[in-house]
Order: C-alpha cells, then sequence, then structure tokens
C-alpha cells in the first residue's frame, strides 16, 4: 500500500466512475480508499445479501471483488479512458459472514491494454478481517470508444 498524497483528481474520478454503478447502491457498497493501482470497497453483510445459509451470497462478494479490482485498474488509465473486465477468476476461502465485507483490490501489472488486477475480500466481525475471498483479474483498457470512459 502507498502512503504518498494521493491526487484529488484521481479520486473524484473514481468517486464519480463508481456513484454510476447502480448494483453498488444495490448492495450498499462504498469506496473506502482510492490511491493509485489501489481501491478498497465496503458492503455490509446484510440479510437481503445472504443465501440460504445466511452468509453473504458468492455473487455479491464477486461483484464488490471485480469492482475493487477494476477500479484499482481503473487508476493506471488516463482520465477518460475507460476499463472493461475481460475474465475474472474467484476462490471463495470462507463464508462471507460478520459486520461488513472490504474488498481491497490492487493492480499487478498495469499494460497499455491489458491489466492483471487482483482483489481479497475480508469479513470484517468486530473490526477484525478475515480473508474469505481472492479474485484476479484480467481487464480491458477501453480508449476512445463511447460510452466507455471513466
Amino acid at each position: 500500500m502507498t502512503d504518498q498524497p494521493v491526487d484529488p483528481a484521481l479520486v473524484a474520478r473514481i468517486e464519480t466512475s463508481f456513484a454510476k454503478q447502480a448494483m453498488m447502491t444495490t448492495l450498499g457498497a462504498r469506496l473506502l480508499r482510492v490511491a493509485p493501482g489501489e481501491v478498497e470497497i465496503a458492503m455490509p453483510a446484510a440479510a437481503h445479501l445472504s443465501q440460504q445459509h445466511g452468509f453473504v451470497h458468492a455473487g455479491a462478494v464477486a461483484t464488490i471483488a471485480d469492482s475493487a479490482a477494476g477500479y484499482a485498474g481503473l487508476t493506471t488509465m488516463p482520465a477518460g479512458n475507460g476499463i472493461l473486465t475481460a475474465e475474472f477468476k474467484i476462490n471463495l476461502l470462507a463464508p462471507a459472514t460478520g459486520d461488513e465485507l472490504v474488498a481491497k483490490g490492487r493492480v499487478v501489472k498495469a499494460g497499455r491494454t491489458l491489466t492483471l488486477a487482483m482483489a481479497e475480500v475480508f469479513a470484517v466481525t468486530d473490526g477484525k478481517p478475515k480473508l474469505c475471498a481472492m479474485l484476479t483479474a484480467t481487464l480491458m483498457a477501453i480508449v476512445a470508444r463511447e460510452g466507455v470512459s471513466d
């Protein structure tokens, strides 16, 4: 993680894009942190997001992990460019249960066309995080395509 000052324009770009995602609103997700190559997203472990055993549904876990990795990738792109997930793989390591889930996305390698990113999702109970999922993603830069930008 970086401790360097973060460009407010970069944070504003990510916040503006994040606010456009109706799915994040539906999940009750919020941005916690934005830095070059890194984004953290939190989501409540709410009952309406659960599966039949009471754990947060894997689809909701995957959604915040994908967004954390994708936004981490977007932080490495020039303003105005977009990014889309081309592929992801998720490992569900433990039941997603607790007070909230926190997805920590980071860029592994940024490229001109393809970027590799990952996200770790932590189930947080009483302030104590437990790793519950890991995602790797291949992201594709979208340049000069109408309707796809940050």
